[in-house]
């Protein structure tokens, strides 16, 4: 496998350069949050103390205004938003998704998203979140600390499987809080939901870490499941779960199965950086081509052509 002939972005200036040298017209990147500006101060809040949580510093390099994050990602390449939230106690996903169809109905590049929670009613809101146009959703198991295959959520699983709409599920154990038990992240409970809705189409967020491996087993067994690149191998990650050198040449088997992940605006560092990083792994052109654009504007059904 020849590396990448094009040179990585050091900047988020050179982010469009480098796609032109790629050939492409942007970035799919299914990994995005936006969230209701009560909700993003308080997680802003909880990454401001991200020495104590972490064992290191967490600034967010984007911190600034809805409006202004949106122009950050149109100028990057980013032409359709997946504007990802998540609910973390009973009672929240009715308001989330409400909002989530608002937000994406004030601005035309923003994907209808939306999320689960396990509690009565579940499968009603999914039911109408999907008639609502829902093409992404977003769950969190460590910080909901929710079972993936907790009964409450059948329903909703069953209607997301028949429906087609992706799933980005963070259920690796990392990056791990200080004081935060596991819970049930991790591959065995994931394992479990697929082994009953074998035809859900997940996204293993950040490619599962620091269980990459068994992640990627699960990649192989089901034919839609697919990881993220969210902060993976970026300098940041790398000293907090790093990706074993052979975990690289099985993301180049996995070539069709990866697609691109940010964490924008939640990130300490630019956002062409998590580009640099994937890029170093020496994969080659067509694995960027396909990670960057093909294989998340496939997953989302979007046109191949970037809207103009």
């Amino acid at each position: 496998m020849n590396g990448p002939t094009v040179r990585a972005p050091r900047s988020d200036a050179e982010v469009p350069a480098f796609l032109t040298e790629l050939g492409l017209p942007g970035l799919a990147d299914v990994h995005v949050h936006f969230h209701p500006d009560r909700l993003m101060a308080r997680i802003w809040e909880f990454f401001d103390d991200g020495e104590a949580r972490y064992g290191t510093p967490w600034p967010i390099r984007y911190r600034t205004s809805t409006q202004e994050r949106l122009d950050t990602l149109a100028a990057l390449g980013v032409h359709d938003v997946p504007a990802l939230t998540y609910a973390h106690k009973p009672g929240m996903v009715a308001a989330l998704d409400a909002w989530c169809a608002d937000f994406a109905r004030e601005h035309p590049q923003v994907l209808r998203c939306g999320t689960l929670y396990p509690e009565p009613g579940m499968t009603e809101l999914t039911a109408a979140a999907v008639a609502d146009g829902l093409r992404l959703v977003k769950v969190h198991v460590t910080v909901s600390d929710l079972a993936p295959d907790d009964d409450l959520l059948g329903g909703s699983w069953e209607l997301l499987a028949a429906a087609r709409v992706p799933v980005v599920i963070h259920a690796g154990t990392g990056p791990r809080v200080a004081g935060r038990p596991i819970g049930h992240a991790g591959p065995e409970a994931v394992g479990r939901l697929l082994a009953t809705h074998p035809d859900l189409t997940l996204v293993v967020a950040h490619l599962g870490m620091p269980e990459y491996d068994a992640f990627a087993d699960l990649v192989e067994r089901y034919p839609r499941v697919h990881l993220d690149t969210t902060m993976a191998g970026t300098d940041f990650m790398e000293r907090l779960a790093p990706v074993p050198a052979s975990f690289v040449s099985r993301l180049g088997e996995l070539r069709e199965r990866v697609v691109l992940g940010s964490d924008f605006p939640n990130i300490p560092y630019p956002y062409a950086h998590q580009l640099e990083a994937l890029h170093r792994w020496g994969l080659g052109d067509e694995w960027l081509r396909d990670v960057l654009w093909h294989n998340g504007r496939r997953l989302l059904g979007l046109d191949p052509v970037a809207p103009t």
